[in-house]
């Protein structure tokens, strides 16, 4: 499939494919993180430039997309934001304070239904490495979501990470991709996206009845739902994991 990596800023408009692209790679609880939500639009606003696609190049159908954004950091993990909305604060914060960032984040990599299993997920990884190089980062981080911890969503989240093939690559896929492009396993974040609703909106979003309190196991998510029918609330507080790519600075 011949593709090609294309700047949001050149192509403004395939942000408008979200509905077909973004939306139907996520469970539907996803697309209700409240405080990233609220700094999402910052990205396109005054981060255009490392906001990118991956595009057929006979069809214009969008393969891949991709949304990252720069920050200072120093190189310490102890250091790194708790959690994606803690991403974009500080992007928004450095941006403000004119700091000049370090560090490119990954915050999302999708490759779109229908395109799955054709090493999109490396290309877009790729894509990425190349942007902060060429603009001289020192790294690229991200906050990694295990694609396979939903299937396990009852193990304990820092020892699936670490589960390896008989290869010795990670167990995980998406983690599996990082680690073969170089990247290193930094630490936790526990808390990197939290949905909160009423038990009506969690039962619109999972199509599942919550009767009782207690936590449910639910379609797509990493770790189990918390319900308490009494407060009428539910959460679910999903961890990533940061893997760090050290990058070379372009010739």
């Amino acid at each position: 499939m011949a593709h090609r990596i294309v700047g949001y800023l050149e192509r403004p408009e395939l942000d408008d494919r979200w509905e077909e692209t973004v939306a139907p790679a996520w469970p539907e609880f996803l697309l209700h993180t409240a405080e990233v939500n609220a700094r999402w639009s910052y990205l396109f606003e005054r981060a255009g430039a490392f906001q990118f696609y991956a595009v057929d190049e006979g069809s214009d159908e969008v393969l891949g997309v991709a949304n990252t954004a720069p920050f200072a950091w120093d190189g310490d993990a102890d250091t790194l934001p708790d959690s994606i909305a803690g991403v974009l604060q500080r992007s928004m914060d450095d941006r403000e304070a004119g700091v000049a960032p370090t560090t490119l984040c990954a915050l999302q990599a999708i490759v779109t239904q229908g395109n799955q299993g054709r090493g999109l997920a490396g290309v877009i990884l790729d894509a990425m490495r190349a942007l902060g190089a060429e603009h001289e980062f020192a790294d690229l981080v991200a906050p990694v979501r295990p694609s396979w911890k939903a299937r396990y969503p009852l193990q304990d989240f820092e020892r699936y990470v670490h589960w390896t093939r008989e290869d010795g690559l990670p167990f995980d896929p998406w983690v599996r991709v990082h680690a073969r492009a170089g990247g290193e396993l930094l630490k936790a974040a526990m808390g990197s996206q939290i949905v909160d609703g009423t038990v009506a909106e969690w039962e619109a979003w999972t199509g599942m009845a919550f009767p009782d309190s207690g936590d449910y196991v639910i379609p797509g998510a990493l770790v189990p739902l918390s319900i308490d029918v009494d407060a009428d609330h539910g959460r679910v507080t999903e961890p990533n994991y940061w893997m760090r790519h050290r990058l070379a600075a372009p010739a």
